[in-house]
């Protein structure tokens, strides 16, 4: 497990730093016109703009990997700092550079988390320990268990809806969509609140009943 955080840590600073401008561009004036020549006075005389870039180039090439210095123009995607990381990892697990690590056969240290931030790692802290989760936790809970209840309904009014004549049919639709409304405007609120990539759809009417009859058509085709 050790290994793999650090071979993780590593992988996410190489490819910080192959995000960088000047180490995925071509080189400049590449991209202009070849049949164009510089005049003599550009080509004696390099820019600004292509000094800095000159000394940009130079300082991320120093913090690529050894194996990587000096051939920045080879380096195509992510795949390949990828691929020099692992073989990095693969050279010191066969030197058994991992066999003698501190912590070894323990259990790891989750009581705090290294890539949070400082401040919000300790507010969760201090909840857990209070035996309290975030607001957004709490919410996802509540949607969640407001969404299975009006499911739940929708498939009553639906087979109240086949039994009688559909009298009442059109007083549950409405309540129904009433209650559509709440649920999204709390996940509108979770999705403010909640960290990125956790957020959620809300419900739609026409999906829900749609995916709804489909479901009972299956149910009475396999004669349920």
């Amino acid at each position: 497990m050790a290994v793999a955080i650090a071979a993780a840590a590593a992988a996410r600073r190489l490819l910080a730093l192959a995000r960088r401008r000047g180490f995925w561009s071509p080189p400049w004036g590449a991209a202009a016109d070849p049949q164009a020549s510089p005049s003599p006075d550009k080509a004696k005389k390099p820019s600004s703009q292509h000094r800095l870039a000159a000394v940009m180039d130079a300082v991320t090439d120093r913090r690529l990997p050894p194996d990587l210095r000096g051939r920045a123009n080879a380096v195509r995607s992510e795949t390949d700092i990828i691929n020099v990381v692992e073989q990095r990892i693969w050279h010191s697990m066969e030197e058994g550079h991992f066999e003698n690590l501190p912590g070894k056969g323990k259990p790891l240290n989750l009581n705090s988390n290294p890539h949070a931030d400082p401040a919000e790692d300790t507010l969760y802290r201090i909840l857990s320990r209070n035996g309290c989760a975030p607001e957004w936790v709490e919410l996802n809970k509540e949607i969640r268990g407001m969404i299975a209840r009006w499911r739940s309904a929708l498939r009553k009014a639906w087979a109240n809806h086949s039994q009688d004549d559909g009298s009442t049919w059109h007083e549950d639709c409405r309540l129904l969509r009433e209650q559509i409304c709440q649920i999204n405007d709390k996940v509108f609120r979770y999705n403010l609140i909640v960290p990125f990539g956790r957020q959620m759809f809300g419900l739609n009417w026409d999906k829900e009943l749609d995916k709804m009859k489909l479901k009972e058509k299956a149910l009475d085709n396999a004669g349920l």
